[in-house]
């Protein structure tokens, strides 16, 4: 009996350190391309400007807050494609991610079919966030405001989702904005929530 618990206890210690490696080895490739861009500060300050926005009384002040969000957006679109670009020369095997709920180390090598590729989300997630700032359809600044952080949030829960795992991920973005994935899914574009879903399978 004592050898088989010692045997489940090395066994889980091999796998939380096969996980945590692997794990570190993805958060430290994001972040070297991240790193090189201003995309989560922009993202604060967005968010933040659209709060602020949101919780003016005064209409004229309200309008001004909302014109200041402008330069902020376009500089953030302007930065994640650049991002998407530089990541896009990320070989195909280190850009997997697992569609497994949880994490299991070397799952994408592993279930190589249950995998999909950062690259391409990422590329989705440059397409909606940038036309969701072009505003074509001239959308209220509150309606506009609320689909591209939408848009954000989900881009957000991908890049956890690389880096940890899906339920991670989910679990960061309730914790984070208070707001669940199925929510967030269902509040960006159609055309990102369709791409998306083909993408990862849902």
């Amino acid at each position: 009996m004592e050898i088989i618990l010692l045997m489940l206890v090395v066994g889980a210690f091999a796998v939380y350190t096969l996980k945590s490696r692997d794990q570190n080895r993805r958060i430290a490739l994001l972040g070297s391309h991240l790193g090189k861009h201003q995309i989560e500060k922009l993202m604060e300050n967005l968010t933040g400007g659209y709060l602020r926005a949101l919780g003016e009384k005064d209409p004229e002040r309200q309008a001004q807050i909302w014109n200041l969000q402008t330069s902020s957006e376009q500089e953030l679109c302007a930065q994640f494609k650049r991002f998407v670009a530089d990541f896009s020369r990320v070989e195909e095997a280190e850009a997997r991610v697992s569609k497994l709920a949880l994490a299991i180390p070397h799952a994408d090598r592993l279930f190589p079919g249950a995998t999909f590729d950062l690259r391409k989300a990422l590329a989705i997630h440059a397409r909606g966030i940038c036309q969701a700032v072009e505003n074509s359809q001239g959308l209220a600044p509150k309606a506009k405001a609320f689909i591209v952080s939408a848009e954000l949030f989900l881009m957000q829960h991908t890049c956890h989702w690389y880096c940890r795992s899906r339920a991670v991920a989910s679990a960061r973005l309730l914790a984070r904005h208070q707001t669940s994935y199925v929510q967030v899914l269902a509040s960006v574009a159609p055309d990102t929530r369709l791409a998306y879903g083909a993408l990862v399978g849902q």
